[in-house]
């Protein structure tokens, strides 16, 4: 059972990525948002930079390079209209940075998504069946949805860096 289980890893291997590779992305769905505004979008929306430290703009400008190396992230051209902007702060935790966007002001504009959350008595039965059963880490699994062009508008961030 061990060797067919290696074999399938094996056979799929270009399902897994690792640091600096391409990540792949999530076939067949796009991830959109609702708003509960009309364009033109309120002026609350376009948000300024925070101001950030140097320790926070080189750390901020380190994600943002490994993003957009990635193809996570791209730089907005100078002819494209701007109308949402989200700040984006660094946070430490044991020395390492991670950057996280201040979205509060998109949030109180954005339609909930309405989607059934499983339960939690009938996913156990499900797995009690397997054979096996594993945990895999997507690789900046967050960054694997892909956007509507709508959605790639409203989540463009801005940073000091």
């Amino acid at each position: 059972m061990k060797e067919e289980l290696i074999e399938i890893l094996f056979q799929y291997r270009e399902a897994f990525a690792s640091d600096n590779e391409p990540l792949g992305a999530i076939k067949g769905h796009e991830v959109d948002i609702m708003l509960n505004v009309e364009r033109p979008y309120p002026p609350l929306l376009r948000r300024p930079a925070y101001p950030a430290s140097p320790r926070a703009r080189e750390a901020l400008e380190s994600h943002i390079n490994e993003l957009m190396k990635l193809g996570v992230l791209r730089k907005v051209g100078h002819n494209e209209e701007v109308e949402v902007t989200t700040p984006v702060i660094i946070t430490w935790h044991n020395d390492k940075s991670r950057m996280v966007g201040d979205f509060r002001a998109l949030d109180s504009y954005t339609v909930p998504d309405r989607y059934p959350i499983p339960i939690i008595h009938e996913t156990l039965t499900q797995l009690s069946k397997a054979k096996f059963i594993t945990s895999m880490d997507a690789l900046k699994g967050f960054h694997q949805n892909v956007l509507t062009p709508h959605a790639r508008k409203l989540l463009r961030i801005i940073a000091h860096c």
